[in-house]
């Protein structure tokens, strides 16, 4: 290897490092501004330019809860984001297996239109899917909240999942059937398994789509069935922003997605790489 290559492959490792270490900081920077503020008293969030020596304070995360109710408002958002994920990928699975597997009439213009589902902006379906809830009395529920959103996930789980069982030869699924698996089974122990990265993926944005909407939470809910989003808009007042604590609500509101996403990273990981399976 000659001096000249050497000296080329190092300044060229160089620049990666240093493209690599300015992206992670532009990539971390936000969450990390978020942490900062919220260990700042008001005084200092308020300050510019910013004050980047301080003495940390932890009383924010203490007073937002005797603020509001935000623990009431976390529950809701874990139970509605959990709920409507499980369902989003149980009928997901079931209806991509059938679309990936069987061909009947229509099918294609069946696929499309739940695709076209997930085109339509959620702002258009908010009057609608709000006169069905008062309709039913359903207003100010977690219930509310968890069919609105399973209209938007559901969708993006069947196409999601779709392209993630034609990867699995169709070869597989034949042997358990010689075997003697029903279709059910021959799904149920063999294709799910081998999607599970792709559930993992799918899991994950169903989750922060639920995690992080504000429309509808905002539209459906009053008090009871808040979330987490709709709650951080309660430290806009009068008087002025409460920075600090808004901070500290979204350092805690970011901790399920982050602990949810830690837990699935490997399968997450796969099924973003997912290729063809031999």
């Amino acid at each position: 290897m000659s001096v000249s290559y050497r000296r080329k492959r190092t300044i060229w490792n160089l620049v990666w490092a240093v493209v690599t270490l300015v992206v992670f900081v532009l990539v971390l920077f936000p969450p990390l501004m978020l942490f900062f503020t919220s260990i700042k008293t008001n005084v200092d969030a308020l300050k510019y330019p910013p004050v980047w020596i301080f003495r940390p304070v932890v009383s924010n995360y203490r007073e937002i809860f005797g603020l509001m109710p935000f623990g009431s408002y976390l529950a809701n958002s874990l139970i509605v984001a959990i709920i409507s994920t499980v369902i989003a990928l149980t009928l997901g699975s079931l209806a991509a297996y059938g679309l990936a597997r069987f061909r009947f009439k229509r099918s294609k213009d069946l696929s499309f239109w739940i695709l076209s589902i997930r085109m339509t902006p959620p702002v258009a379906a908010a009057i609608p899917i709000f006169i069905i809830m008062r309709t039913f009395r359903l207003l100010d529920t977690q219930l509310a909240l968890v069919l609105a959103y399973c209209t938007f996930n559901l969708p993006f789980a069947v196409w999601l999942l779709r392209s993630f069982i034609q990867e699995i030869p169709r070869e597989i699924e034949e042997s358990a059937l010689v075997d003697g698996c029903s279709p059910y089974a021959a799904f149920w122990r063999i294709s799910l398994p081998l999607i599970a990265p792709g559930l993992a993926a799918t899991g994950i944005f169903t989750f922060i789509f639920s995690w992080n909407e504000f429309l509808f939470a905002l539209i459906l809910t009053g008090t009871r069935a808040q979330t987490v989003p709709v709650a951080l808009t309660a430290f806009v007042r009068e008087t002025g922003i409460m920075w600090s604590h808004m901070a500290a609500a979204g350092v805690l509101a970011m901790a399920p997605m982050i602990l949810f996403t830690a837990l699935v990273q490997k399968n997450l990981v796969k099924g973003l790489t997912m290729g063809a399976i031999k």
